[in-house]
């Protein structure tokens, strides 16, 4: 990516950034729920039976967040580093971390431009960051680069605006809107703020995109030697609420080994 690319997408980031500063506090109390629940034994498992078979990973989350894969992972014995363009999301997970009382090494960084030597790493995971970037194509080669040979990529994500773009997955989601109000369960969408983030949404590449086609095909021109993935893993790591209000638009895990 040029110099000049980079300076034109600034803006963007900025914007990606302010938002995700703004929702730290509540989307910290939703990882710190997810934490205290039988759903991280769940969401552990899955990650170890992709992983490499080591007893120790040196394991790096990508977009951390308030830290849900960052303590999961430390609390079961692997080495954790966990980065995050956003200061206020790296506060929330070192008080996650402090809470848990794990060791994790936090680094603030722009994930397309990781400050890590290469082969640094057996294991990346990541969970709904790839879709808030930028460059997501400039990312994937970042992330293969600090990984070692025979290291695994494990990202989790949805297409969660290609509403905007595609008329079918639209009404799908105003459905979804519909069942959680007359099911009488939490609509996730209340404590967002929506014309901000559709805002944003609409200037990033991967909203228009088929996921994980795109993926799949973005991940083999990295260079990683093998890809698989499940495109409905929310059926084994969400709970009920969960299903109800993103049924039109369901995670799926993508997998890549270098």
């Amino acid at each position: 990516m040029s110099q000049l690319a980079i300076e034109n997408d600034q803006p963007l980031l900025d914007d990606v950034q302010r938002y995700w500063r703004g929702r730290a506090a509540d989307y910290s109390q939703i990882n710190i729920g997810e934490l205290a629940m039988p759903k991280r034994a769940v969401w552990l498992a899955k990650i170890l039976e992709q992983a490499p078979q080591k007893p120790v990973l040196r394991v790096l989350d990508i977009g951390t967040g308030p830290g849900f894969f960052a303590v999961t992972l430390a609390l079961a014995g692997h080495r954790v580093t966990a980065v995050d363009v956003t200061q206020a999301m790296l506060d929330q997970a070192r008080a996650n971390a402090a809470h848990y009382r794990t060791t994790i090494d936090f680094v603030h960084s722009d994930v397309h431009a990781l400050p890590f030597a290469d082969n640094g790493f057996d294991l990346v995971v990541s969970r709904n960051v790839t879709w808030n970037l930028t460059d997501p194509q400039r990312a994937y080669q970042e992330w293969r680069r600090v990984l070692a040979p025979g290291g695994r990529l494990i990202n989790f994500d949805a297409n969660w605006y290609l509403q905007l773009f595609d008329a079918s997955s639209r009404r799908g989601y105003l459905a979804d809107r519909a069942n959680a109000r007359e099911q009488g369960l939490d609509d996730h969408y209340v404590n967002t703020d929506t014309q901000a983030m559709e805002a944003i949404a609409r200037q990033l590449p991967l909203s228009r995109e088929q996921r994980p086609a795109w993926d799949s095909a973005a991940l083999l021109a990295c260079g990683f030697r093998r890809i698989w993935l499940e495109t409905d893993v929310g059926d084994a790591l969400w709970d009920e609420t969960e299903k109800v209000n993103y049924a039109s638009t369901p995670m799926f895990m993508v997998c890549a080994e270098k």
